[in-house]
C-alpha cells in the first residue's frame, strides 16, 4: 500500500549496446536473479517490468532491452523514445564493445528528445579482471565528459546490478514532481457530488 505522499511512478528505461555486451543478463539478474552462462542473443528486443519500492516513491520500470547485432540497430529509435533512463553496456573485457558504447551516447545525445534522460555507462563483466581491455578510469573519464553515471557492474556475480537500478529509481523519483495534492481533491468531490446527490 503506497504511503501518504509517495508517488507511483511508471518509467521506461532501455539498454543499448553491442551483441554480448550483458544486456540481457543484467536485466535478468535484476529482475528474476537470474544468471546463465550462454544466454542467447535478443532479436528485436525483449520486454520486462520490474517494480522497486523506495521510501519517496514506488517507481515500475518498463524494460527494454534491445539486441546488440548491427542489423537491429534501426529499431532502437522506437524504444529510446520517450525514455527516462537509458543504460548504455560494454563489455569490459572488449575495446570494441566500449567503441560502440560510445557510438550509442552520441546517439541518443542526439536522438532521444529528452534533455533531462538519466544516462548509466556500465561497464560489465567486472568478474573477468584479467581479461580486461578497458580501464575503469577510461570508463569513468569518459562517463564524466559526456555527462554520464558510471558503474561497473558483473551480472554473473550479481556486483552493483541492484545498486544500478535503485539510483535510477531514485534519480527518476527525484525528477518526478509529486502532485498528491490534485489527486486528493478530485478524489474529495466526487465523494463529495455523490454524497451530496444520494437522496
Amino acid at each position: 500500500m503506497a504511503r501518504a505522499g509517495n508517488k507511483n511512478i511508471q518509467a521506461k528505461l532501455v539498454l543499448l549496446g553491442d551483441m554480448g555486451a550483458g544486456k540481457t543478463s543484467l536485466v535478468l539478474r535484476f529482475v528474476k536473479g537470474q544468471f546463465h552462462e550462454y544466454q542467447e542473443s535478443t532479436i528485436g528486443a525483449a520486454f520486462f517490468t520490474q517494480v522497486l519500492s523506495l521510501n519517496e516513491a514506488t517507481v515500475k520500470f518498463d524494460i527494454w532491452d534491445t539486441a546488440g547485432q548491427e542489423r537491429y540497430h534501426s529499431l532502437a529509435p522506437m524504444y529510446y523514445r520517450g525514455a527516462a533512463a537509458a543504460v548504455v553496456v560494454y563489455d569490459l573485457t572488449s575495446m570494441d564493445s566500449f567503441q560502440r558504447a560510445k557510438k550509442w551516447v552520441l546517439e541518443l545525445q542526439r536522438q532521444a528528445g529528452n534533455p533531462k534522460l538519466i544516462m548509466f555507462l556500465v561497464a560489465n563483466k567486472a568478474d573477468l579482471e584479467q581479461k580486461r581491455q578497458v580501464l575503469s578510469e577510461e570508463g569513468e573519464q569518459y562517463a564524466k565528459e559526456n555527462g554520464l553515471s558510471f558503474l561497473e557492474t558483473s551480472a554473473k556475480t550479481a556486483q552493483n546490478v541492484n545498486e544500478l537500478f535503485y539510483e535510477i529509481a531514485k534519480r527518476i523519483a527525484k525528477a518526478t514532481p509529486s502532485r498528491p495534492t490534485g489527486m486528493k481533491l478530485q478524489r474529495q468531490e466526487s465523494r463529495r457530488s455523490l454524497f451530496c446527490c444520494s437522496g
